[in-house]
């Protein structure tokens, strides 16, 4: 994809975090105060591009996202062009506390309510109605709209000072790999956006849990940190799973024509260049399977990459997924075999959900 020719600037806002904006505001340590400082003057940059109009990327728990004023279509175009995204894929809306829902939100039930008390700010998307201010570009002609408040300083205090919500999906290439680093962002975004903020890496890794609240019961639409047990716990009663997300032949099934609630729903996601693979059963045998499948292609002359992580470790296994995806690529590699993990933890699924997509569906289980 041929890029834009935007003159971007790449502003660090790494020490923006809750533990500096302490030591400034309650401590008063000058070094605190200065780097605040420096942050809030960056963040008051992207602030005024995101008002005018503009694209501002920036951090959050989850991944990086791509931000446009959410009621302006015009802005919310320029993310579709960016990301080369297809527009029948809707974004989500980033509000700066609690109340910003009922700006685009309506008919909010009890339920939704419930959950947002418990849960933001966090990795949780919730879809609601829509009001009639959110334009039709950035529910991609849905009338509900996925709304969330993101649990990071900067990007709370960004949509904040912006005075909007902000449409934001992963600001990646429509396709690739979701951003958890700065450089990951910047190596996808310098030259379509006006501002780049870097912060930390991601802390959770993996985008938000989206949940469907507009049906009878609520629906997971696309898996996450928070699981549906989780959700269902703070209810007190069932929350479903879309069936595409437990019925691979349902899930792998891109040329329906019902347009998607959530992102990540109907198009080939998270896909690294390489081709892959996933190896699907106990311990030793997917071990075996992987070692035997990389000597083959080794002796092949194909370059191989592997991605195993520890049986239990989901945390690690979310927090690292896109990132080694992006490292294996950058390394040349021809293929990438993935161990898969247990779809019975709640994380665990989540995680083989963007295996899953990244890989094309390709299971080989042993």
């Amino acid at each position: 994809m041929r890029r834009a020719n935007v003159k971007t600037k790449i502003f660090d806002i790494s020490n923006y975090t809750e533990e500096v904006i302490r030591k400034a505001d309650v401590d008063f340590d000058p070094e605190a105060v200065d780097m605040i400082e420096d942050a809030t003057d960056k963040l008051k940059q992207a602030a005024n591009v995101i008002a005018k109009g503009g694209l501002v990327v920036f951090p959050t728990e989850t991944v990086y996202g791509l931000g446009a004023n959410a009621f302006d279509p015009a802005a919310v175009g320029k993310i579709y062009k960016a990301k080369g995204r297809p527009a029948d894929n809707p974004t989500i809306v980033h509000i700066a506390r609690p109340s910003d829902i009922y700006l685009t939100g309506r008919d909010l039930t009890a339920s939704t309510l419930k959950l947002a008390s418990v849960f933001w700010p966090g990795p949780l998307t919730m879809v609601v109605h829509k009001r009639p201010e959110v334009p039709s570009i950035t529910t991609a002609g849905l009338e509900t709209v996925g709304v969330r408040l993101p649990d990071h300083p900067a990007a709370i205090e960004l949509i904040s000072m912006s005075g909007v919500p902000i449409a934001a999906p992963s600001a990646n290439l429509s396709g690739g790999p979701s951003p958890t680093k700065g450089r990951h962002a910047i190596a996808d975004m310098d030259g379509r956006v006006e501002i780049i903020l870097v912060g930390a890496d991601s802390r959770i890794g993996i985008e938000s849990t989206v949940v469907d609240m507009t049906a009878s019961s609520p629906v997971v639409l696309r898996p996450g940190f928070l699981s549906a047990a989780d959700l269902a716990e703070e209810l007190g009663k069932d929350v479903k799973t879309h069936s595409s997300l437990v019925d691979e032949n349902e899930a792998s099934n891109a040329d329906t024509d019902e347009p998607p609630k959530s992102p990540g729903m109907k198009y080939r996601h998270y896909a690294p260049e390489a081709e892959m693979y996933i190896i699907e059963g106990k311990r030793p045998d997917v071990e075996n399977e992987i070692a035997r499948l990389r000597s083959l292609n080794e002796k092949e002359g194909r370059k191989v990459g592997v991605i195993l992580f520890d049986e239990k470790d989901y945390v690690d296994a979310a927090h690292d997924f896109y990132a080694k995806l992006r490292e294996l690529d950058d390394a040349g590699s021809d293929l990438i075999l993935a161990g898969a993990l247990d779809r019975g933890d709640g994380l665990g699924f989540a995680v083989m959900n963007r295996m899953m997509r990244s890989a094309g569906h390709h299971v080989i289980r042993v």
